[in-house]
């Protein structure tokens, strides 16, 4: 299963992320976002989204690993993959038919989405 991962720019960022060449996505709060991290897969394929500071989506990521033993903080390690070719903006995002009724914009303050494998090939191409 692919995922949108969001993350805010001025903290890290996806050119962090690239120069980096592996990190530890963790922090997360919500709920429902810790329990999508600790079900993630190596070998999962992600989308990075520029949240609060250019608000679109601009690289893609693998998970390498998923540490799970702390629950209410499970650590999964990515990959960087390659900088999207053409990223893509919420307004298009949001306007895109394959994201109709994705809980992308039923739940918008979660930093960690699944994504079909119909959202994930619109998003990276």
């Amino acid at each position: 299963m692919p995922y949108l991962l969001k993350s805010e720019p001025d903290k890290y960022s996806y050119d962090d992320l690239l120069r980096d060449g592996e990190t530890i996505w963790d922090g997360i709060k919500n709920p429902q976002a810790l329990m999508t991290l600790r079900n993630m897969k190596k070998g999962e394929k992600c989308v990075i989204y520029h949240s609060n500071v250019g608000k679109e989506a601009v690289g893609t990521a693998t998970v390498l690993s998923v540490d799970a033993t702390d629950p209410k903080n499970p650590a999964v390690r990515l990959k960087a993959g390659k900088r999207l070719k053409t990223p893509k903006p919420l307004a298009a995002i949001r306007e895109a038919g394959v994201f109709q009724g994705s809980i992308m914009f039923r739940q918008f303050r979660l930093s960690v989405v699944p994504l079909t494998d119909e959202q994930y090939e619109w998003l990276i191409a």
